[in-house]
């Protein structure tokens, strides 16, 4: 083994454990931050594979943009910082979604272990061609994204402000 490939199963690990306590943390502002940590070791993975176009479209994208997005709308939102009853759900369903997960992961490892026994066909692939690709090929797909994610900025902004007859003032505040 390389250095290579122990910083990458390390960053491998670091990945599915955070990407683990993201979605089992019952407070949601730290399952937003675990969210971080899964998409910085996702990006740490691509530097490591040498694909630094990538690691960085990935910071710039998912941890810079969406994730602060989220926590954003967290905070107009006024969700809750503690641990939220409403969002829990029943011993059944948490079993239902272990059992899907274990099942991905076994689909996955069934997939990618025979593939990692044997030597890597490493192709060069010039940050020019990947730039033609993404802003070419994929631009449609990107630039919908961004309408959808500024569409879900505007509506927690509305749900913020919307007068709740329980309280009669705007965001529920007394």
């Amino acid at each position: 083994m390389t250095a290579y490939d122990i910083a990458f199963a390390a960053l491998g690990v670091v990945a599915t454990g955070a990407a683990l306590l993201a979605v089992t943390t019952r407070h949601l502002v730290h399952s937003a931050l675990w969210l971080v940590v899964t998409l910085g070791a996702v990006a740490g993975c691509f530097l490591v594979l040498g694909a630094e176009f990538v690691a960085l479209v990935q910071l710039l994208v998912y941890v810079g943009a969406i994730v602060v997005l989220v926590l954003f709308a967290l905070m107009l939102t006024r969700a809750p910082i503690g641990p939220s009853s409403e969002h829990t759900t029943s011993l059944a369903h948490r079993g239902l979604a272990a059992l899907v997960g274990a099942g991905t992961a076994t689909l996955l490892l069934a997939v990618l272990l025979p593939l990692a026994g044997g030597p890597v066909d490493r192709r060069e692939v010039a940050s020019g061609q990947l730039a033609r690709d993404l802003f070419g090929t994929w631009v449609w797909p990107f630039e919908l994204l961004s309408v959808l994610l500024l569409g879900a900025l505007v509506a927690a902004f509305a749900v913020s402000r919307a007068v709740r007859p329980d309280t009669g003032s705007a965001g529920g505040t007394p």
